[in-house]
């Protein structure tokens, strides 16, 4: 795996040091934690405190290259991870943002940090790793991919989860680069072109700096956030006086350098370029099994749903905020209840995972409204979102809502009053959903007034607990680590409507004594109503297949695991039968770039968007 990332620089002693713990540790038999944990405090790191877990994996790797060591076990190589809950659903994030750009809303809620796209604050970790690489895509998704392997993580398997202001309002050439690149960063990943990218890269960033100010213009993001913070804080913007908006500044200290020199220019790619990289994609070591774009609700028409697909999207994120019209208009969100029921259908009916964001606590609402609204989230069949996160309203002092609070118009919610939501919408949740997050990870100090506990979900997952509730949401019921018997494995099926299909949540679960477990499940969406894409026509979709258990490599197999027991291609046989027995002839799925390949194993073919096959008649499933 050593050869995934550019390893950190080790001294000799540092090595040696690193070495004889790796040793010892391979010595016990079944080490857990609180043994790691004694080696590193008896061989501490030479250079002070203890050796970072990605130290030792980058030690381990080096002895087994060098035929010095036997293999660890897995179990005791997963005490170098770090973070292992970020891979333990089967796929690895790599999240990246684009850069600073207009915003088409003007939500008073909205953080206004100039040095972010819209919505986002330089004080959160994935902002951070953006602006150390220039908002660069390519740069961003090495580096992500680098922090991941050296934490002992398998990337393999990557979802690309592309955040920032409003992505349809993007150019569109600044989309199919932005795609681009990140495509071309994990086909190069591992490799000396990789190395020599990031070079020129970096290199052209800091040639561009010195042309900016040698014109007189404000140079573009640096390296250093805390050098960007320093230029920039007399620009920063009040939301107590607001004398100028996000995105005057924002064109006046990026976008007109940028047109200045020809960078909108530079990032910009053709269709044909995208689908090079795309095609590489196709049999690269790293495949994107999933890319996750970010928009709202009014920039969804049949069109932009298109270009999303042709982009290789499989998730949208959207904003819903709330489904009542008059608190949308209070907090200045610029559309309505309508325009998200329309984005909803469109994306449907294209197959979407659709990922929904709501907001509790918003101008305008109260404790009872925020209940009856997330009802409605679930009730309404316009609506049913698969995936969602929940973000309280957090008061940013850059926000327009700052002068709501102060007028006394705005309150943050109560510990007590924050927590009655937050248990509602948890016991709300249906099964085919998963509460992806519950607090949006705001850091504190950025926090004016009211929640500034970022474990909230977990306080609220505790007095569950207490209260003897248990959550049905798919993050609640995934089988992680587990232990599982197969002979206890069974299959059901959750039908739902929404107003343009029936949907089907085809799961298999398994008895463990935390209760039943989730270890594999597809959506299945039979059309009510003719597809408004060509190719979709008369066709049931497959709009999702997960199968829980570790990443682990391609081709790789892990005994007992759930990502290896052939669940994916039991629950396509049922999705045939089901498809089938509902008058449909062709079965289409919306595959990721990455696992095309899979996809034509199980016999389904290229369309021009989407894989198709025959459901034919129906077979038993062994």
């Amino acid at each position: 795996m050593s050869q995934f990332y550019q390893q950190e620089p080790l001294t000799q002693l540092r090595l040696s040091q690193a070495n004889k713990l790796i040793h010892q540790l391979a010595k016990i038999d079944r080490p857990n934690n609180a043994d790691l944990l004694g080696l590193l405090r008896r061989f501490p790191d030479p250079i002070g405190g203890m050796f970072a877990k990605s130290t030792l994996n980058q030690a381990y790797q080096r002895l087994l290259e060098a035929k010095k060591i036997k293999p660890l076990t897995k179990a005791t190589l997963n005490l170098f991870k770090k973070k292992p809950i970020r891979t333990l659903s089967g796929v690895a994030p790599i999240t990246v943002l684009t850069k600073p750009f207009p915003c088409p809303g003007e939500c008073i809620f909205c953080p206004s940090d100039i040095r972010m796209p819209k919505s986002y604050l330089a004080s959160e970790p994935g902002a951070q790793r953006a602006e150390r690489n220039f908002f660069n895509p390519y740069l961003q998704t090495i580096n992500r991919l680098q922090a991941l392997v050296a934490n002992g993580h398998m990337v393999e398997k990557a979802e690309l989860i592309v955040l920032g202001g409003t992505w349809s309002f993007y150019p569109k050439n600044y989309q199919i680069w932005f795609i681009k690149e990140c495509f071309r960063a994990l086909n190069d990943f591992g490799t000396e072109k990789a190395k020599s990218a990031v070079a020129e890269i970096e290199k052209n960033y800091f040639k561009l700096n010195q042309k900016l100010e040698q014109a007189g213009y404000h140079s573009l993001i640096k390296k250093d956030p805390a050098e960007n913070q320093l230029e920039l804080a007399d620009k920063q913007i009040d939301g107590q006086k607001i004398s100028q908006r996000y995105n005057q500044i924002v064109n006046q200290v990026y976008l007109e350098p940028e047109k200045a020199l020809g960078i909108d220019q530079i990032e910009s790619a053709s269709w044909s370029a995208l689908e090079k990289e795309q095609q590489r994609n196709e049999t690269a070591k790293i495949r994107c099994v999933g890319l996750v774009l970010e928009t709202r609700s009014d920039k969804i028409d049949e069109m932009e749903v298109k270009r999303l697909r042709r982009l290789g999207a499989t998730k949208v994120q959207i904003g819903v905020q709330s489904l009542d019209d008059e608190v949308l208009r209070k907090n200045k969100r610029g559309h309505n209840v309508a325009a998200t029921a329309r984005a909803f259908k469109l994306l449907r009916l294209a197959g979407f995972k659709i990922h929904a964001h709501w907001m509790a606590n918003l101008y305008g609402s109260t404790v009872a409204k925020d209940k009856k609204d997330y009802r409605r989230l679930f009730d309404d069949d316009r609506f049913k979102p698969d995936e969602l996160k929940i973000y309280p309203t957090s008061l940013i002092a850059s926000a327009e809502l700052m002068q709501y609070y102060r007028r006394g118009l705005w309150r943050p919610y109560s510990h007590r009053e924050l927590l009655a939501v937050l248990e509602f919408c948890l016991m709300q949740t249906p099964a085919y959903c998963r509460l992806t997050r519950v607090v949006r990870d705001i850091p504190s100090p950025d926090i004016v007034v009211g929640n500034k506990k970022t474990n909230f979900r977990q306080i609220v997952m505790d007095r569950l607990q207490q209260l003897d509730k248990r959550m049905q949401d798919i993050r609640a019921r995934e089988i992680r680590n587990t232990p599982f018997k197969i002979t206890q494995l069974k299959f059901t099926v959750l039908t739902y409507t929404t107003s343009v299909s029936q949907e089907k949540f085809l799961q298999f679960l398994v008895k463990t004594k935390q209760g039943e477990k989730l270890l594999a499940f597809l959506r299945l969406s039979l059309p009510a109503s003719e597809s408004f894409i060509g190719e979709l026509k008369q066709a049931a979709i497959i709009r999702e297949i997960h199968v829980y258990g570790r990443a682990t490599a391609l081709g790789q197999r892990e005994k007992g695991k759930a990502q290896h027991l052939g669940l994916g291609r039991k629950l396509i046989t049922q999705a045939k039968n089901f498809a089938h027995q509902a008058g449909y002839h062709r079965l289409a799925v919306i595959s990721a770039v990455g696992t095309r390949a899979y996809y034509r194993r199980q016999g389904f073919t290229d369309g021009v968007l989407y894989q198709f096959t025959d459901c034919g008649k129906p077979t038993k499933n062994n």
